[in-house]
């Protein structure tokens, strides 16, 4: 058994996983085999769920009746909305009110005690749809209004647009949500994939686990560099300033440009890539194509500097933010959505990896002294 030190696990294998590759050298991505640029344009949200739980892409008719079934599970328990509403009068964070409803839904979940790969998949399919309500319910809560019940009829992203809103989302609009959800759907084994596949190690279920994996998004290491993103180019906005002019001086001042630099991707990132090219359709469709300039701008001039070069490239959260603030979604519901997505992914590494399972123990250098005299406590 080697003893050599692997901080952060970088570079371990701990498990084989047929679900999703990175190859960080060249910019790619892929679900199965298929090319994340593909899937992104061709294929739903929910055809990609089916793809990553059940291993093929499905039919016409597996697809009609996989989304029905899903969508018959979007309505929460009016418990658990209560209990957003309490969280958001208290003014919890969205992402600690998103991980304690999670939690309590399976308190409500009549089949929680199916056991097995079938049990694992059912249960990660109503997650999956009552997380987006749950979701919606909490920032209307925060604006003074009640929450929208999900209309069967919409697609996974149209109806979280729906119940975020009152309104219908356009067509422009459904699509690049559809996609962005698709593009944060797994992603190997990053922080809170790994946490909730340690949970799901030890045989708990997979409400625990996306429980988990959603604690450890809301880290800022993992989570938020979206928001981060935003915050920065509205910093930039409100300053009057050109954007590669104030990222000049930033730098100067010693600032990082957040949504640049991934620890697997040295080129840019294939998602930045395609939710660029969405920026542009939805700047096109609305008329104000502000984040666009800017992000664009400063792109291009961090690359003439030679951060790519340096390994330093764009990556998904550089324009998934201005992505959403075009929708009109607000900041810090920029993690919980990455949440609502990823859920997807959680769920399948679960089911995989309890099928072959091996509780996962890793081991830590001892470093504390050999031998301590204890003293008793009235001596001390």
């Amino acid at each position: 058994m080697s003893d050599e030190l692997k901080r952060g696990l970088e570079g371990v294998l701990v498990a084989e996983s047929e679900l999703s590759h990175v190859d960080g050298e060249v910019g790619t991505l892929v679900y199965r085999g298929y090319d994340i640029e593909e899937l992104a344009r061709d294929a739903s949200y929910e055809e990609v769920l089916y793809l990553l739980w059940y291993g093929s892409l499905p039919t016409r008719e597996e697809l009609e009746s996989f989304a029905t079934s899903l969508a018959d599970e979007r309505d929460v328990d009016e418990d658990v909305l209560a209990t957003v509403r309490t969280l958001a009068d208290a003014g919890e964070r969205p992402m600690a009110a998103l991980r304690t409803a999670t939690s309590m839904l399976s308190a409500y979940d009549d089949g929680a005690e199916v056991e097995g790969r079938e049990g694992t998949l059912e249960q990660g399919a109503r997650i999956t749809a009552k997380i987006p309500t749950v979701l919606a319910a909490f920032e209307r809560a925060r604006q003074g209004q009640p929450p929208i019940d999900p209309d069967p009829e919409l697609s996974h992203a149209g109806n979280f647009l729906y119940m975020l809103t009152g309104v219908e989302p356009d067509e422009v609009s459904e699509e690049t949500f559809d996609e962005a959800l698709t593009l944060h759907a797994d992603h190997g084994l990053n922080a809170s994939t790994f946490t909730a596949m340690v949970i799901g190690s030890t045989m708990a279920d997979v409400y625990s686990g996306v429980t988990g994996g959603i604690g450890a998004l809301s880290g800022s290491l993992h989570g938020g560099a979206n928001q981060d993103v935003m915050e920065l180019l509205y910093e930039i906005h409100e300053s009057d300033k050109d954007p590669v002019e104030w990222v000049k001086d930033a730098r100067e001042a010693g600032r990082r440009v957040p949504g640049f630099g991934h620890r697997v991707y040295k080129v840019k990132d294939p998602r930045a890539r395609i939710l660029q090219e969405r920026l542009r359709d939805l700047a096109a469709a609305s008329g104000d194509d502000t984040w666009l300039q800017y992000t664009t701008a400063i792109e291009e001039y961090l690359t003439e500097e030679g951060l790519v070069e340096k390994g330093i490239a764009p990556n998904v959260d550089f324009y998934s933010g201005s992505v959403y603030d075009s929708m009109g979604i607000p900041m810090d519901l920029y993690t919980p959505i990455f949440a609502m997505s990823r859920v997807g992914g959680w769920v399948a590494h679960v089911a995989e990896y309890q099928a072959d399972n091996r509780l996962i123990r890793p081991r830590a250098r001892y470093t504390g002294p050999d031998s301590a005299e204890f003293v008793p406590i009235d001596e001390r």
